[in-house]
Formats: structure tokens, sequence, C-alpha cells
């Protein structure tokens, strides 16, 4: 694995509820409204495009995925394998009644124009040919003046996908995205409804139609005799559950819009014949709640209102909760996604943030909560998402809060895996240790020499460990499943120019764990962020953003995932070293960049630049933890042009 080079990132998203009753609203979104105000086009003006410019591809750097044409790239600026004229509708497909090695199918051709309220709903039928593994291909086109949009992807009553939209160019961009579905095989073998709700807004200011294509493409994958131990001894789950508003069947988005919506639902039929779950959750900041890394301690929410105005508060921390019957069954630190429109969106064409285009969902494993699940009974899943108040002294005194600042988008499910129909899950709660969280505030707020509040800095620590422990019999095993949890977090930050400028020196890592009779599951993980932001605004409306992001994220994950680890196509072809020598998947990435961005009163015209490097290894872990690296790729822009691309696959140079 090739480590220790430094990374910087920039974005935002989602048109920000822009405090019409005069409430909070964070520079990054503030800012981001003003600038969209023109043409952001990364250049030297804003002159009129040359009609013959061609559109620009936008990509995310990832690890490949397996599809029929074997390990391919997704995060390429080149047309993927999987191209629309290559397959054929999913009626057809389904009505053919042939079976073949695979079959690709097209999902969804949609125009999304004033889609608030209105997404995509179509029917889906499985198709006749025979498959174990499901992947789409989301392709997207747009051209004009618009903000990044939240796209969420449902078959039924189930999200099962979050991406956002990157920020268009007057000349156009175009984004393919590859995701590896064959998690969701339970619902892929059912007749489905399947929802697409992409929210976008078009007027003559923001002119930009998201033109998509939808497609999957459902096969076979060729068998191996060097499976790794890294690989699940688990198949896809046999039963997912949804923890949602459950609106599929209307045509509607099922998601909870938290905290207006208790995030919450009452399962009554949960198998009795249960012997693994794990429950997965997907949140998305929105409005105030985008930047929460970089929020101020809530004390302080009020400290800049004779300046700039309210701050968005309740702390730059946020826990996600698992609950079940009101206790808790695990938590989430979120990682911190940075979309394309936000900070300064020259950072983010034509390289896209970490997440950008698939937004990650945290496993929670809550198998220790069997003998209670399969009880007959009714049991209620919630979600929850908390933030901290604080007393306001320097060395202030923090607790979790019972809510945060507007808004979040939220679901869950329970992937639950059976024995034989007749069976009944028992056993024990044993242990259950769910101390509330550690946690150090300390914090200085300084005024000019008229008393006007000029600055806050702080920092911030916390930690928290998580253990729960059960015995459980199933239909074929017995004994102890454990599931525990520790995580830590610090933030060194500060708000400056009297609200107007941000820093902040952020990390989370954390290490899950779940083991049983027939379970075995871990991962560790580390979202490093750094990020400094200025903003000038002149009387006569002169607009000045700069900034430098540097963001990592580096996960090693081993064992019974439920989603797929980027090994599969590796092991698939025999590309991996010897079932013996990996035992776990790992990613590490790190981004850098600086933009600046300047527009007069006027809007006359704008200019600004845009600099980003990003270096992304993907490997196996050996049982020494060593890394054998499989996919890497070192790749820098600097405003829509790559300047250098280097590309290697198992070894091999590709690009570069």
């Amino acid at each position: 694995m090739r480590t220790g080079v430094l990374f910087n990132l920039f974005a935002g998203i989602a048109l920000a509820h822009a405090a019409a009753d005069g409430g909070a609203v964070h520079p990054f979104v503030k800012y981001k409204q003003l600038a969209a105000g023109v043409d952001t086009t990364p250049a030297t003006t804003t002159a009129a495009p040359t009609p013959t410019r061609p559109v620009l591809e936008c990509f995310q750097v990832a690890e490949p995925v397996l599809t029929p044409s074997g390990v391919t790239r997704r995060d390429s600026s080149q047309v993927p394998a999987l191209v629309a004229a290559d397959q054929i509708p999913i009626e057809a497909a389904a009505a053919s009644g042939s079976v073949s090695s695979s079959c690709s199918v097209v999902l969804m051709v949609h125009t999304f124009a004033n889609s608030y309220g209105f997404p995509y709903v179509g029917n889906y039928t499985p198709p006749k040919c025979d498959f174990d593994h499901v992947v789409i291909n989301f392709t997207t086109l747009v051209q004009g003046r618009q903000y990044d949009r939240t796209g969420v992807m449902y078959l039924g009553d189930n999200e099962v996908w979050r991406t956002s939209t990157a920020e268009p160019t007057s000349y156009g961009i175009r984004w393919e995205w590859l995701k590896d579905m064959t998690a969701f095989t339970a619902l892929w073998k059912q007749p489905q409804t399947l929802i697409f709700d992409l929210e976008n807004i078009v007027d003559s200011t923001y002119t930009g139609l998201l033109n998509t294509t939808l497609t999957a493409t459902f096969f076979k994958a060729p068998s191996s005799q060097t499976k790794p131990k890294a690989a699940s001894k688990y198949p896809p789950a046999d039963l997912i559950i949804p923890i949602s508003q459950r609106l599929g069947a209307a045509g509607k988005p099922s998601q909870f819009v938290y905290p207006g919506q208790p995030a919450n639902y009452t399962v009554t039929d949960f198998p009795r014949n249960a012997n693994r779950a794990v429950f997965t959750v997907d949140v998305k900041g929105q409005g105030n709640e985008e930047f929460w890394w970089s929020n101020v301690p809530q004390s302080a929410a009020h400290a800049f209102d004779a300046t700039y105005g309210e701050y968005p508060g309740y702390s730059p921390f946020r826990e996600v909760q698992v609950l079940i019957d009101g206790r808790l069954a695990g938590v989430s630190w979120p990682f911190p996604v940075i979309y394309t429109g936000g900070i300064v969106p020259q950072l983010n064409r034509p390289i896209v943030g970490v997440q950008a285009f698939d937004i990650a969902e945290h496993e929670i494993d809550v198998s220790p909560f069997l003998p209670l699940l399969c009880d007959g009974k009714a049991h209620t899943f919630a979600i929850k998402i908390l933030g901290l108040v604080d007393d306001g002294k320097p060395s202030a005194a923090a607790a979790l809060s019972a809510t945060t600042d507007d808004e979040w988008y939220v679901s869950g499910k329970v992937f639950v895996w059976l024995d034989d129909a007749g069976s009944v899950t028992t056993g024990t709660m044993d242990v259950i240790s769910t101390l509330p969280p550690t946690i150090s505030l300390s914090q200085r707020l300084t005024q000019n020499a008229t008393g006007t509040n000029e600055s806050i800095e702080y920092n911030l620590a916390v930690s928290r460990t998580l253990a729960i422990a059960s015995y459980v019999k199933t239909q074929k095993t017995k004994g102890t499943v454990k599931w525990t949890q520790s995580l830590s977090y610090s933030n060194i930050g500060g708000v400056s120019a009297y609200g107007n400028n941000n820093l902040n020196t952020f990390s989370i890592s954390g290490a899950d764990a779940a083991t049983g009779p027939s379970t075995n599951y871990a991962t560790s993980y580390a979202y490093p962020l750094f990020a400094n932001s200025t903003a000038t605004v002149l009387p006569e409306g002169n607009l000045t953003l700069w900034a430098q992001v540097d963001q990592g994220f580096r996960s090693v994950v081993s064992g019974d995932a439920v989603f797929p680890t980027g090994l599969e196509g590796f092991v698939a072809l025999g590309l991996v070293p010897s079932a013996a020598s990996i035992q776990g998947a790992s990613v590490d990435t790190w981004r850098n960049g600086t933009a600046m961005y300047y527009r007069p009163g006027d809007n006359s015209y704008s200019t600004g630049y845009g600099q980003t490097d990003q270096v992304f290894s993907f490997g196996g872990v050996t049982p020494s933890n060593r890394v054998s690296e499989l996919y890497y790729r070192n790749v820098s822009v600097f405003n829509d042009t790559i300047t250098a691309d280097h590309v290697e696959l198992a070894g091999e140079k590709i690009t570069g």
C-alpha cells in the first residue's frame, strides 16, 4: 500500500433551506447560493462557451467492480464496458424466456426537471437469465446551471442506493457510476416497484435538466479456486426488512426527514427462524446539517449575530444511533462527505469528492438481539442522530443533544439470514455495555477593541466503546454472539473574520467487530479531514472565496460483510494470491485541492481556478497485515483538465 500522500478536497451539496425565517445558515451554504447566481465554470472568465467544446467527463476515484467483462473500472473518464446500446428493456428480457450467461436491461431513461415530489416510478420484473451478481450503471448528462442534487434509488420500500449529482458547466458534463448491487439479490429476484427520487428545480436561473439512464446487468460470476479468507461465508441475505416510511406502494420515496419525522418503524413479523441479522443505516445531512463537521458549539450559535447572523450549532460532532425497543444496538459516526457544489465548486470537476457518487452505509450486526427479535412479538427499530449541547464555559460541560438542526435524510434496513421454516431461534441477552461517550470540549471567544465577537476557537474530543453479547441458539449453531465498537473523534477548529472564515482539523477513527459460532466480521476505518476556507463580500457585492481541503478515507474489512468489499472481481478471475494469503480488503485514499472563485457585485462575469490531486490504493490484506496492492490510481487535475493520470491494475500499468 502506498501511503503518506497528502490530499485536499472541497465540495458541498443540496439547495439549502436558506432561512426564510431568519434562522441559522452555514457560510458554505450561504456563499454557494451567492456563487450559483452566475456560471461557475472554472476558467479565467465566463465568456460564452465554444459550441464545439466537448462535454466534460466527471468521475469518482474508486476500486473496480466485477462485471461480465471482468474487473471493470468505474472511475474512468472513458465509457465503461457496460453501455446502453448493448442493453434491452427489462420487459423484453423478462418475456424472452431465454437463459444466457448474462443479461443487461434498461431500468430507467428519464429527464428530471421540476422533480421535487415527482420521482420516477417504474415496474421491475426479474429477468429470465440465471444470475448471482447484479451491477447497475447510472449515466447522467446535464448542461447549464444547476445545484448538486440528491438521488435515492428504491426497490419497493427499501432504499438501495444514495447518490448526488455533479454541478454542470454551460457546455455540459457527463458521468457514469457502476455499483455492485448483489447484496440486494433477495429483492432483485422478486417483482418490485422501482422508485428513483432525484430532486431538481428548473427555472430561468437554474437551467440544468438531469438526463439519466439506469441499467442493470445480471450475471453468474465465474468460479475460482483461490477464494481468500476475506470472502464471506454467507450468500446474500434471504430477507431484507425496510426501516422506512414504507411508501413504495404509493410510488413515493420512503426515507425519513429527520428530526421533523421520527425515524422509526415497528416490525410485527420478524422471522423467528433468523440465524443472523445486520442493520445498515444510510444518512445524509441537508441544509444546516450538510456541513455538520464545521458547525459551532451550541452555546456559540449566536456569537456572530451582530456581524454574520445565527450559526448552525449542536457542535461539529454527530452520532447516528440504532435502537431496538429503545435499547442502543450500535452507532455510526458519519463520514463527512463533501459534495460537488460546496465551499469552492471548482475543486470538484472533473474529480468529485470521496463518496459523492456513492454514499456508503454503515453495517451494525444486531445478531445479539436475536433472542429478543425472534420471540414472535412486535419490535421497534429506531434511528436517531444527535449532536452535542454545552454550557458555554471555557472548559465546557458537554453532553449528547436530544436532536440536531434541520435536516437529515434517513433510512435503514435489516438484512436477515434464515434457517429452515419452522425452526425457532432462542437464547438470552447477556451483556449490554453502552455507556454514554466521553466528551471533552474547550472553547475561547475573542472580541475586537469595541467588544464585537471576532472569532471562536474550540477543541473537541469524543470517544465511545460499546459491547453487546448474547447466548444464541439457532437451528445449526449455539454459543455467544458479540458486537463491539470502539470509536474516537477529534476536531480542533474555529470561526474567524466575524463569522466568515472556517478552519477545521478533524478526525474519526473506529473499529467494529462481530463474532459468533458461525460469524466473523471486522472493520477498521479512519476519516481525516483538514479544511481552511475564507470568504469576503465587499460592500458593493464583490465576492471572493478561497479554500484548501485535505481529506482521506482508510478502511480495512474482513469476514462476513453484507456489502461487496471490492475483492469480488479479483477473486473470481484468480488475480488475488493464494487462499491462505488474503484475509481482508483495504482502501486508502488521499485527496488534496485548492481553489479560488471571484465575481463582482453586478454578476457580469466570474473567474477562478481549481487544482485537485488524488491518490487511491486498493488491495488485499495478508495475515501479517501487509497489503497486496490490486488497484492504484494517482490523478491530478487543473480546472477541467486532467494533467496526470497513472493507473495500475494487479501490478500492470494501464495508463500514465
